[in-house]
């Protein structure tokens, strides 16, 4: 599985290059953190505010095991903008997959 938290700018087109490599299934999450930045600050007429949980969203999508180096890769590319709070991706082992309607397994339910 791999699991990634994303700006939410970006959406569209990590889901149309997950969709070029053939996944087009996948999981959104709203979620709120923060990483190195420690949330935003911003000054108005001497008055200082901060958000220290950035909105974000995470993704997870399930990919057989000879694709995860590419979705990898090619995720990290359509989600970056190079600026600080682009995100992370995390890949985590999956034991099995299966298709409720049809009962496939392991790569075929991937798909």
């Amino acid at each position: 599985m791999v699991k990634a938290v994303i700006r939410a700018e970006m959406l569209d087109e990590v889901k149309e290059c997950l969709q070029r490599l053939g996944y087009s299934g996948l999981t959104v999450y709203e979620v709120r953190g923060r990483g190195r930045q420690q949330g935003i600050s911003w000054s108005v007429r001497g008055n200082e505010f901060k958000i220290d949980l950035i909105p974000k969203l995470m993704l997870e999508v399930v990919v057989d095991d000879a694709d995860v180096e590419k979705v990898v890769e090619e995720l990290r590319k359509s989600a970056y903008t190079g600026s600080v709070g682009d995100g992370k991706i995390f890949i985590i082992p999956v034991e099995e997959a299966v298709r409720i309607r049809t009962g496939e397994k392991g790569a075929e339910a991937l798909k």
